[in-house]
């Protein structure tokens, strides 16, 4: 459990820190999109990002080119994973270039909203190339009526004020998704804010995030904290809630103890709806070297961190720092749903030392988990990463359907595997 701290609330903690971050002077990009320059590490971005702004991507190391380079998706020959379409960018069905001003972006995270459509919650955002900041989001949420990704996910044009139209947009700018949440965007304090996790409990939308301080070397990267933002109108703005921070700096405020170090363990999430009723949280620390933790609560106690217990090895113990590993380093950013035809739960997640998209499977949340079956290898197609398990099949349990970005394109595609073809323990 978190330590309980000294004369003040979590509240004033998160206050304090949110407030060193707002004091930083914010310098807008000059230039951080996929546009018509060397890419985001181009000398033109100063000291905003810095020289590893990779690392809080892809593992390729590639760089971003012209809007215009996204490729096609390519066959992946006769193996059991195949692109299906890409859902964003200007080579996307949906044209979010010019419906919703998102030329690249990341992650994809889908959910069921409880009401009928999947949201998608998309990590830092570029737009119109020749704007000033080339209107960089930290991230931003699409919805969508299509529950049949077997040819990839159409998202409907966003309208101002409906909460169920395909993006939060304005009416002064229709063609335009919003930034969902806000950040100071200043490496060194925090760089960006961006989704790892999301949830829809008794029709209010749930979304973890992690606050990143600086990118590092590829597939590394430092948060500030990880926290739960809530949305009451489906995804149209969020607020985040102070008493689910997950601080992962040294809280040096007089008279403050500092933050249980075991929560750096749940920096990156997962959600997943177990069969017993519980919601399980799966947690990695910042980066994509860590191994993954796993935690549990009631539905109703999601925004009660004090009601969270951790799997030991054992059992569930209601302290943090008892929390063991249920799956070895390393993980990379993850998902993890019940798939009725395996009747298994199955995990998702990219493995950083060899570049692949791996699945394992366990018949608990806790494990033990299945030795990892490559869904995707970097020699099929290399720089992809993220793979997000989309909440619906299309009625055909053969395939599990999921998102994934690559980094040379900067954007989202739909993939899905043939579990049929897979050999499975």
């Amino acid at each position: 459990m978190m330590r309980r701290m000294r004369g003040v609330t979590l509240t004033t903690v998160l206050t304090l820190t949110t407030g060193v971050l707002a004091a930083v002077t914010v310098a807008a990009p000059a230039s951080a999109a996929p546009c018509g320059n060397s890419g985001i590490l181009g000398s033109s971005l100063g000291g905003l990002f810095g020289s590893a702004f990779p690392g809080g991507f892809g593992s390729s190391g590639g760089l971003l080119g012209k809007s215009s380079d996204q490729q096609d998706l390519p066959s992946l020959g006769n193996g059991p994973t195949q692109t299906v379409r890409w859902v964003t960018g200007p080579r996307s069905p949906n044209r979010t270039d010019t419906r919703f001003g998102i030329t690249g972006t990341d992650l994809g995270i889908g959910w069921d909203n409880g009401s009928g459509q999947t949201l998608m919650a998309f990590g830092d955002t570029f737009g119109d190339c020749n704007a000033p900041t080339q209107q960089w989001r930290h991230n931003v949420v699409l919805r969508t009526n299509d529950k049949d990704p077997s040819n990839g996910v159409d998202v409907p044009d966003g309208v101002a004020g409906d909460v169920r139209s395909g993006a939060s947009v304005s009416a002064a700018r229709p063609r335009f998704a919003n930034e969902a949440l806000p950040a100071v965007g200043v490496s060194g304090a925090e760089i960006t804010t961006i989704p790892t996790a999301a949830i829809a409990i008794d029709g209010v939308q749930y979304m973890n995030i992690m606050s990143v301080r600086q990118w590092g070397a590829p597939g590394r990267w430092v948060t500030n904290y990880s926290i739960i933002a809530t949305s009451r109108d489906n995804g149209q703005t969020w607020t985040t809630d102070p008493r689910t921070i997950r601080l992962n700096l040294p809280a040096s405020v007089p008279g403050v103890e500092q933050i249980d170090d075991s929560n750096g363990k749940y920096q990156v999430n997962a959600y997943l709806r177990g069969r017993d009723g519980f919601v399980y949280q799966y947690g990695t620390p910042n980066g994509r070297f860590g191994a993954a933790f796993l935690c549990r609560f009631a539905p109703q106690d999601i925004l009660d961190l004090t009601k969270y217990t951790y799997w030991d090895g054992k059992g569930w113990s209601p302290d943090t720092t008892k929390s063991e590993k249920v799956v070895t380093e390393p993980v990379g950013e993850m998902s993890v749903s019940w798939n009725d035809r395996l009747q298994r739960y199955v995990m998702l997640y990219g493995q950083e030392t060899s570049g692949s998209l791996v699945l394992r499977t366990a018949t608990a949340p806790q494990g033990p988990w299945s030795a990892p079956v490559t869904l995707l290898s970097s020699r099929q197609y290399s720089g992809v990463y993220a793979p997000y398990i989309y909440p619906t099949s299309g009625g055909d349990s053969r395939y599990l359907y999921f998102t994934a970005s690559r980094w040379q394109d900067y954007n989202v595609m739909m993939l899905r595997t043939d579990l049929s073809q897979l050999a499975l323990g």
